[in-house]
């Protein structure tokens, strides 16, 4: 894995993994797992998360509009349904929650964009998606994380790589985000994936790869699911659907 790391990304952008195994309690992590990096759609899992937790504290009520539309952020990961969801109920209010409830310590909307508190405009890392996948798992009331891992893993099309890569046996489930993105770095690629595979839900992966500016989107996809098929001992390069440039 890490001569792949080392042979296939380390020269061509960020790329960070953190894989943990919750039957054992240990954690695989290699890369820039501590670079911020945007989120793209993955924060989408958190919005998810984050509704259904304050609705079960009594703080909100999700109609049946709001819950079609929790669906169709998390299967397709539309960005109708997800914009509306982050205007009704708080917006920008939600990252504090994300950080604390969470986990997701170094959230933050990017520098030059905070006028404009949308979710499209925040990074984290790799560490930050773990936590929250490690959350949605372990410490979400179980009717609501029924739901999460259900939705997760009967995803659209359009998120058929990243976790996906582990294969069919292992029932993985996951929440893709990808998009283009300009910054520092120069104007990239984004491609992350974050979800669970095996058993009960046994593995956490967590993987974000900042692509470097002369790559591709589809450079970007099979690179992070190719990183996912290795760890559960898949063919590489992994099978993907690859998606539409704009999720």
């Amino acid at each position: 894995m890490r001569s792949y790391l080392a042979r296939t990304v380390a020269a061509n952008g960020f790329l960070g993994v953190v894989f943990t195994d919750r039957q054992t309690g240990r954690t695989w992590r290699d890369g820039a797992t501590q670079r911020p990096g945007w989120t793209a759609s993955t924060v989408k899992l958190a919005i998810a998360a984050d509704l259904l937790a304050e609705q079960r504290a009594g703080h909100l009520t999700l109609t049946d509009a709001d819950r079609h539309d929790m669906d169709a952020m998390l299967s397709s990961s539309d960005e109708a349904a997800s914009d509306r969801l982050w205007k009704k109920f708080g917006g920008e209010a939600m990252l504090a929650r994300f950080r604390e409830r969470f986990g997701m310590a170094s959230l933050r909307f990017v520098p030059g964009f905070t006028a404009r508190a949308y979710w499209g405009f925040v990074k984290c890392d790799t560490e930050d998606l773990a936590a929250l996948v490690d959350h949605v798992l372990a410490r979400t009331a179980p009717f609501d994380r029924d739901y999460l891992v259900n939705a997760l893993r009967t995803v659209a099309p359009n998120q058929h790589w990243g976790v996906w890569a582990a294969g069919a046996a292992q029932q993985p489930g996951n929440k893709d985000g990808w998009s283009d993105e300009a910054d520092p770095y120069g104007r990239h690629w984004v491609t992350n994936t974050v979800g669970f595979a095996g058993p009960a839900q046994r593995y956490e992966v967590a993987v974000m790869y900042q692509v470097d500016p002369a790559g591709s989107l589809s450079e970007g996809v099979h690179a992070v699911s190719d990183v996912v098929a290795l760890l559960f001992g898949q063919p590489v390069p992994a099978e993907v659907t690859m998606p539409l440039p704009d999720g």
